[in-house]
């Protein structure tokens, strides 16, 4: 009798890269351009290859337009409203139908309707959220989509700057576990040895084209510029320079940019300081209650000695459960996701001052030193 041997299906190791089709990324810009600077979020489609996830396709999510209105106060509420729709839209179950259908059409068409994951738009870094974290849990533990999904962050006002800020994240197995039991309270803290910097997990990402585009790339050269037969033509129609003047580039003065990036930095910090309060708040109201629960139970021991003595029957020791009630330490989620984005701050704050203070001390080193 031939027995049979059934091969171990080898675990997946973890995912190494991310790679974005161009025509991809061109959709997340063209989609965030179009709303800035309010949030949008979509969906991502492709599939994974050797550790790498190729998204090859992606849909936008429908926006909840708010409603005009003439009160200031009345439109406040309705763009915050409109706000909160977007980036709730991944997990929200008035889209699920609208997903359905649409990968069902890109399925039809065979176009790649694997989820991979969802991609969310931001201003000045400012990302990292309660709300992100909410929803990329949600596409990592759902049973009915890809657990090795990612989320694409990509900020407007970075690539402004010259360069494409497309950024890829996962949630770390440590928030993993926090999220599944559903407790964020320092025993929880130290039980899955998660601090700020085990909050999110960056992939590297590279962005692809196809051969047809790249050999169109390729064939988009500019034709060499005619040069003159003689030096005579040279004099009466002299060529342009190379590079012409710019003196931007020596402009001393602070960059917005930089400015925002510290305003926020000061706003993030403030509210963590607010969480930090708040949990202080929380060990001095335990504190005082415990000192209540000891001191009932100290006089109510003594009373049970004198009652023995008497030979009387001792009273209960436990019902200091029904007189006081310890209070429930608040979620430290917000305290860790602020700590994550002062350090995201941070990095920003310092790539920008690295030209900024080159200029300084070339500025310094030309000037002339007074006795």
């Amino acid at each position: 009798m031939v027995e049979k041997v059934v091969a171990a299906i080898p675990e997946p190791g973890p995912l190494k890269s991310v790679r974005v089709d161009a025509l991809v990324a061109l959709k997340i810009i063209k989609h965030a351009s179009g709303a800035f600077p309010s949030i949008v979020t979509g969906q991502l489609l492709g599939l994974e290859v050797d550790g790498c996830l190729q998204i090859t396709h992606s849909f936008p999510f429908p926006t909840v337009e708010p409603t005009p209105s003439a009160d200031v106060f009345t439109h406040n509420q309705n763009d915050n409203a409109a706000a909160s729709a977007a980036i709730l839209a991944p997990r929200s179950k008035a889209n699920t139908y609208y997903q359905a259908e649409m990968m069902k059409c890109l399925r039809e068409i065979n176009v790649d309707s694997n989820v991979v994951g969802w991609y969310q738009s931001s201003n000045l870094g400012n990302f990292i959220t309660k709300e992100l974290v909410e929803n990329q849990y949600f596409y990592q533990s759902s049973s009915q989509l890809n657990e090795r999904t990612v989320t694409i962050v990509y900020d407007g006002a970075r690539s402004t700057q010259g360069a494409l800020a497309l950024r890829a994240f996962r949630l770390t197995p440590q928030l993993m576990a926090a999220m599944k039991e559903g407790k964020f309270t320092s025993e929880s803290l130290i039980k899955h040895n998660l601090t700020y910097k085990e909050t999110l997990q960056e992939i590297p990402v590279w962005i692809h084209n196809s051969h047809l585009i790249t050999s169109l790339l390729h064939q988009l050269t500019t034709p060499p510029a005619t040069l003159p037969p003689f030096t005579t033509a040279v004099r009466q129609n002299p060529l342009p320079p190379p590079l012409f003047p710019n003196y931007d580039s020596l402009d001393l003065s602070i960059d917005p940019f930089l400015e925002k990036n510290c305003d926020l930095m000061l706003d993030t910090i403030e509210a963590h300081y607010t969480e930090l309060n708040n949990a202080q708040y929380y060990q001095r109201q335990l504190a005082r209650e415990q000192a209540k629960i000891t001191a009932w139970q100290q006089k109510r021991k003594a009373e049970n000695i004198l009652r023995v003595a008497a030979k009387q029957t001792p009273l209960p020791e436990d019902e200091w459960t029904k007189l006081y009630k310890l209070p429930q330490e608040p979620s430290r989620l917000e305290a860790l996701l602020n700590s994550k984005q002062i350090e995201q701050y941070a990095k920003q704050v310092d790539g920008f001052t690295a030209a900024v203070t080159a200029k300084m001390f070339a500025v310094n080193g030309g000037l002339a030193k007074s006795d």
